[in-house]
C-alpha cells in the first residue's frame, strides 16, 4: 500500500500515516467468513475513517465519497478488484465486528503512535445517541463513556441496557481501567458508596458533585460552609478553608468560578474515604445583555489536601463541565451523531467508537477545532491521492 501522510497543525509535528493505520488494523479479528472475501478488513475501516476525517458522517455519504475516488483508492490499497465495497458491504462489516475489540485496537495505536493516556483525571459521563431512538419511544442507545478530558481520548465506553442506568453500568466501566494514581470525576448521578469504594480498590481517588437526588448528603455537606453557630459568650471561629478563582471571557459570557474548599478532619461524613468538601459558585454574565446567573453546587473528594489543592480542584470540575464541547457537542453536532439515523444497536455502538478515535486522533495531531480540521484533512487527502 502507498502512504498518505497528515500532518498536525504544526510544522513538524505528529503526522497520521494511513498505511501504518491501517496495517494495524488487519490485526482485528475478521468476523467474516473466509469464503467470498474481497476487501482486506483494514482497508475498509481506513476508508471509513479517512471519510470521517474528510467530513462525511452517514454510512451512505461515506460510501458515495469512497465510490467516487475508486480509481484512486484502487492504486492506494494496490486492490485486485476495480471497484469499492457497497454500502451493505461496509454496513455488515461494522455491524458484525466487535466493538470492544475496535475500541482497544484504536487506543493502542494513539497510544504506540502518538504516547499519553497518563493524564490524570478521568471522567465518566454518559450521552444517548438520537438517531437510534425508534419512533414513538424515548430510548435509544445510551453509552456511557470513561474520558480523559486533557487528551480528548475515550478510554472506554459501555452500552447502559434497557434495564438499568448509569449507577449500575459505571462499576463495569471503570472495572477494566487502570485508576493507580487518577482522580474520577462524575456528576451526582454517579455519587454511590459502592462506585466510590470500586475506585478505591482500584489505587484510584474521586471528585464527586452531590445534589438534591441525596438531600441527606448535600444537607451535611452544605453544613460545613454555614457560619457557626452563636452561643453567648461563646463564639465560634469558621472552619479553616481556602479559595480558588478564575474568570474567563469566552463567547461573550464572562464566567466567574469560585471553589472553597474544607477538609473533614472529624470524620462528619459518612461516606468512604471522604477527606474534603468543597462548594463551587459559578456566576455567568452575558455581556450583550448584562443578565447573570448564578449556580451553586457541593461536592465531595477523597483526594487528601495535599494531593487536591482548591486550585486544582477548581481545574478539575471546569475540566469536568467541559466534556459536553469536548466530546458529546462534536460527536451530536461536527459528526452529525445525533442526525444519523441507525437501528442496529451494533452499528451504532462501532460508530460511536469510530467518532470517540476522530475525536482523540485530530487532538492527538494538535487540532483543537474539529470542523476546520476535517476541512484540512479533505484538501489534503485529495492532493496525496494517486489519481
Amino acid at each position: 500500500m502507498k502512504h498518505i501522510i497528515l500532518e498536525g497543525q504544526e510544522t513538524g509535528a505528529v503526522v497520521l500515516d494511513v498505511a501504518d493505520l491501517a496495517a494495524h488494523l488487519e490485526q482485528l479479528p475478521d468476523p467474516r467468513d473466509r469464503r467470498g472475501k474481497i476487501y482486506p478488513l483494514g482497508m475498509v475501516l481506513t476508508l471509513v475513517i479517512l471519510a470521517k476525517l474528510a467530513g462525511e458522517d452517514k454510512p451512505s455519504a461515506i460510501t458515495e465519497w469512497i465510490r467516487l475516488r475508486c480509481d484512486a483508492f484502487v492504486k492506494l490499497f494496490n486492490c485486485k478488484h476495480r471497484r469499492m465495497p457497497c454500502l451493505n458491504i461496509i454496513r455488515g462489516l461494522l455491524m458484525n465486528i466487535s466493538d470492544e475489540a475496535l475500541e482497544k485496537a484504536f487506543n493502542h495505536y494513539l497510544a504506540a503512535t502518538y504516547g499519553g493516556q497518563q493524564s490524570q483525571l478521568v471522567v465518566i459521563d454518559g450521552k444517548t445517541m438520537r438517531g437510534t431512538i425508534p419512533k414513538g419511544q424515548t430510548r435509544g442507545i445510551h453509552l456511557l463513556a470513561a474520558y480523559l478530558p486533557a487528551e480528548g481520548l475515550v478510554l472506554k465506553q459501555v452500552e447502559v441496557g434497557l434495564k438499568e442506568n448509569e449507577i449500575t453500568a459505571a462499576p463495569a466501566l471503570v472495572a477494566d481501567i487502570h485508576l493507580k494514581h487518577r482522580v474520577v470525576c462524575g456528576d451526582a448521578m454517579h455519587t454511590q458508596r459502592d462506585l466510590s469504594a470500586t475506585i478505591l480498590g482500584q489505587g484510584g481517588n474521586y471528585v464527586w458533585f452531590v445534589k438534591d437526588n441525596q438531600p441527606t448528603l448535600l444537607s451535611d455537606v452544605a453544613q460545613f460552609f454555614q457560619p457557626p453557630q452563636m452561643a453567648a459568650g461563646w463564639p465560634l471561629p469558621e472552619m479553616a478553608r481556602t479559595v480558588a478563582e478564575s474568570t474567563t471571557l469566552q463567547h461573550g459570557r464572562l464566567e466567574k468560578r469560585s471553589l472553597t474548599l474544607i477538609v473533614d478532619e472529624t470524620g462528619f461524613l459518612d461516606w468512604p474515604a471522604v477527606r474534603q468538601v468543597f462548594r463551587l459558585e459559578r456566576r455567568v454574565q452575558e455581556m450583550a445583555t448584562g443578565a447573570t446567573r448564578t449556580e451553586v453546587v457541593y461536592g465531595l473528594t477523597s483526594c487528601s489536601p495535599e494531593a487536591a489543592t482548591a486550585e486544582q480542584l477548581l481545574a478539575w470540575t471546569r475540566q469536568y463541565w467541559g466534556i459536553e464541547n469536548g466530546l458529546h457537542y462534536r460527536r451530536d453536532v461536527t459528526l452529525r451523531e445525533d442526525a444519523t439515523r441507525i437501528a442496529q444497536p451494533a452499528l451504532a455502538r462501532v460508530i460511536a467508537v469510530i467518532n470517540n478515535f476522530v475525536i482523540g486522533l485530530v487532538r492527538k495531531l494538535g487540532y483543537h477545532n474539529l470542523a476546520a480540521a476535517r476541512r484540512i484533512f479533505n484538501a489534503r487527502i485529495a492532493a496525496q491521492l494517486p489519481y
